[in-house]
């Protein structure tokens, strides 16, 4: 299970996953692979709690296995 994790961490990973961004647009934040966009809380909100790492890694299709290496 992922633990609590900094947003600049957070955008780091995500990078290295083959993600680009972050963008704005409306109200949030995201990131983009290819066609798939995955919305990121504002970085000025503190530390991302692991429920809510698990669920944007959900919605980007990321596998615990493949977030725990990086």
């Amino acid at each position: 299970m992922p633990k609590v994790i900094s947003w600049r961490k957070l955008v780091q990973n995500f990078r290295k996953l083959g993600f680009e961004g972050p963008y704005s647009g409306g109200k949030h934040l995201f990131m983009k692979k290819g066609v798939l966009k995955v919305h990121i809380p504002s970085k000025h909100k503190g530390d991302i709690s692991p429920g809510l790492v698990n669920e944007i890694l959900r919605q980007a299709g990321v596998g615990k296995q493949d977030w725990d290496k990086l």
